[in-house]
């Protein structure tokens, strides 16, 4: 069992009480939350044409009309992957926050 120090606590309160740039750090805070359920929101309404969309490229692709190849797919992952690992290091870079806009956009894809 893990017994949490009341002075632990107290310092936690104490951070989100203060402020960050003049800006109340729970607003800070709710921002990237905020911006998660408007995101998750759009996805979820996306996610339909996304998924239909795929579907027409796949047929489109099975009759010739279009070349699919997986050495293209390969070099455009190796071409844009790590620009996608780096935008993600640095979405998690600051935790708090990053947890806060993945928490919102759970959220927002959920009840959205």
């Amino acid at each position: 069992m893990m017994v949490i120090p009341l002075d632990l606590l107290g310092d936690l309160l104490g951070y989100i009480s203060g402020s960050i740039g003049g800006l109340p750090t729970i607003a800070v805070m709710a921002i990237p939350f905020i911006v998660g359920i408007v995101v998750g929101f759009l996805v979820k309404r996306v996610l339909k044409w996304a998924i239909i969309a795929g579907i027409i490229v796949l047929v489109v692709a099975y009759f010739g009309f279009f070349g699919l190849s997986l050495s293209t797919l390969g070099d455009l992952a190796k071409q844009y992957g790590p620009m996608a690992v780096q935008g993600a290091i640095m979405l998690f870079g600051l935790l708090p926050l990053g947890l806060g806009f993945l928490l919102g956009l759970v959220l927002g894809f959920i009840f959205g």
